[in-house]
């Protein structure tokens, strides 16, 4: 599901994908579900492609939302995203023990929450990134 949601630099929020075509993309705001081109300049990533660092490494952004999901029993996050840096921190390090303290900003946590109760308000909570299989022939 991960796959078709994007985040488009320099817009709030988050977009479903609802068609493409050679220069651009059609998406839908999961804010007010209005419908608007994206194209090919804009920098649009799609939440499967979003990882967090950790102290080992990298950890995909579906795990996270998993682990976000799972400490909230599925409800919205029951942190502000606007709360002060170190209770986002202390918050994050609860759902994530081993994230890297340095490159993970505080404002990379508000993003976080953002969209995952955005995501929640949605009904989307798939948050798994299945590949797509070869039909059978």
């Amino acid at each position: 599901m991960l796959k078709t949601i994007l985040s488009i630099s320099g817009k709030s929020g988050l977009y479903k994908l609802v068609s493409q075509s050679k220069n651009m993309i059609i998406v839908e705001s999961l804010i007010d579900g209005k419908r608007m081109p994206s194209y090919s300049h804009d920098k649009v990533v799609a939440l499967s492609d979003i990882a967090m660092f950790t102290d080992e490494g990298e950890v995909p952004l579906h795990y996270v939302l998993e682990k976000v999901r799972a400490k909230e029993n599925g409800q919205q996050a029951t942190i502000d995203p606007k709360e002060t840096p170190d209770r986002l921190r202390a918050y994050f390090g609860e759902i994530l023990p081993t994230f890297d303290r340095e490159r993970v900003y505080p404002t990379d946590i508000k993003k976080l929450i953002a969209w995952y109760n955005l995501l929640i308000k949605n009904g989307i909570t798939d948050f798994s990134v299945k590949e797509e299989s070869e039909p059978v022939k």
